[in-house]
Order: C-alpha cells, then sequence, then structure tokens
C-alpha cells in the first residue's frame, strides 16, 4: 500500500501544476480575444464565452490519453504492477476532475452573476436555482467519464492497433448516426422510440412538468465511467505498451 501511494503522490502532484497552467492558457486567451473584439467592436455584448467547461472536458480528455501513453511505460519500467498504475491513474482522474469542477463551478457562476447572459454548461442545462455541490458533483462526474472514455479508447487502440481501431471508430459512428436512428424510425415499434428518448430525457434528469431529479443524471454518469473503468482495466491487465 506504500507503493501505492507513493505513485498516487507522485501522479497527482506532477498534474497539479499543469491545471493552473491550463486555466492560465485559457483565461489569458479568453481575454486577449474580448479585449479585440471591444476594441474593434466597442460593445461587450458580443463577446461571447458560454461554455468554458467544454475547454475542460478538452483538457481531461487528453488527460485520459496520455495518462497511458506516457505514465504507463515509465511506471512499469519501474516495477509498479498494472493493477497499481490503473488504480494511480483513476486517482489522477478523480483529483483533476475535483479540482476543475471546482474551479469551473465557481468561475461559470460568478461569470453569470456578472453577466447574466453568460450560461455555464450546467446553468445551461438545470439553470442557476441549484446548489453549487450539485453544480460541483454533476461536472466532476462528468470530467471522470471524459477521462475514463479516453483512456479506454487509448488502450482498445494500443491494444488493436491503429488500423483495425479506424475501422471500429468508424463502424460505431456509422451504428451511431445511420444505423440506431433508422432502426428507431424504420423497423422499432414507434412506442419503443418513444420510451427511448423518454429514457434518454429522464436519464439526464428531467422528469415531469420540467422539474429536474438529479439522482438520474449522478448515477447514469456514475454507471458509464465505472463500466469504462472496469473495461480499461480488463485491458490493461493484460496490455503491453506498443512503441
Amino acid at each position: 500500500m506504500k507503493k501505492l501511494g507513493t505513485v498516487i503522490r507522485y501522479e497527482c502532484v506532477t498534474s497539479f501544476k499543469y491545471i493552473w497552467v491550463f486555466y492560465i492558457c485559457v483565461f489569458a486567451a479568453i481575454s486577449v480575444i474580448s479585449a479585440i473584439i471591444y476594441i474593434s467592436t466597442g460593445d461587450m455584448e458580443k463577446i461571447g464565452t458560454n461554455g468554458l467547461e467544454l475547454n475542460s472536458m478538452i483538457y481531461v480528455g487528453i488527460l485520459g490519453v496520455f495518462g497511458f501513453k506516457e505514465d504507463f511505460k515509465m511506471l512499469i519500467q519501474n516495477g509498479f504492477t498494472r493493477k497499481y498504475i490503473f488504480l494511480a491513474t483513476l486517482s489522477l482522474f478523480a483529483f483533476t476532475s475535483a479540482i476543475m469542477a471546482a474551479v469551473d463551478t465557481i468561475v461559470g457562476n460568478a461569470l453569470h452573476a456578472v453577466a447574466s447572459g453568460y450560461f455555464s454548461l450546467f446553468g445551461g442545462l438545470y439553470g442557476y436555482e441549484h446548489s453549487f455541490f450539485l453544480n460541483w458533483l454533476w461536472l466532476f462526474l462528468a470530467y471522470m467519464l471524459v477521462c475514463c472514455l479516453l483512456y479506454l479508447s487509448i488502450l482498445i487502440i494500443n491494444k488493436i492497433g491503429k488500423v483495425a481501431s479506424i475501422y471500429l471508430a468508424i463502424g460505431l459512428g456509422l451504428t451511431v448516426v445511420l444505423i440506431i436512428p433508422a432502426l428507431l424510425k424504420f423497423v422499432l415499434p414507434e412506442d419503443f422510440a418513444e420510451a427511448a428518448i423518454t429514457f434518454a430525457v429522464k436519464a439526464i434528469g428531467f422528469v415531469a412538468e420540467g422539474a429536474v431529479n438529479f439522482l438520474y443524471p449522478i448515477m447514469s454518469l456514475l454507471l458509464i465511467a465505472g463500466i469504462l473503468s472496469i473495461g480499461s482495466y480488463l485491458i490493461i491487465r493484460r496490455t503491453e505498451l506498443k512503441v
């Protein structure tokens, strides 16, 4: 356990400074763009920065990829087991997601309070009458899901190769974009399609009469992230890094 604690501490401490570098770059870019627009138009209303959490999702997605490509080789060479590497990686994802969710919750609500035209990802979906904790928890789980999804993706690519991965991605894309909609519209009963849409809307948290039940999106995000994590562990147990 001492060895596990060492690798978890290493992963979290190493990533901590990069989180703030990321935010400095994001807010510096937004400030420069906003200044240019304001100087050019003289109108602050034309400055659009809604949904800044999407930048964080891109960051944690990249983290999910490099969580395998960069760290796996180094840790394997230093004698850490695949189980410890997997647990350390999940700890890194949770640590990073928790910090970024907290920052994005505070910034999103502060920006909306200053400029009512700004909408965060959470606020745009559910409104601003909910607690900061629910905002943070939802973002935390969403970021964890993105991390786990990209981590599983890079493990699959490493396992089956790039060519097979491209064919798999094309197949999944066609299934989602063409096959599933066609089945819902032309093959399956209309009641089934309506039930599927109702289930998806309920999973996001919207129930009857426009009310929101956060138990559903929280459990949905937990379930999906858990399934992705189990899949990642099953693959990493027997994976080899291909240079």
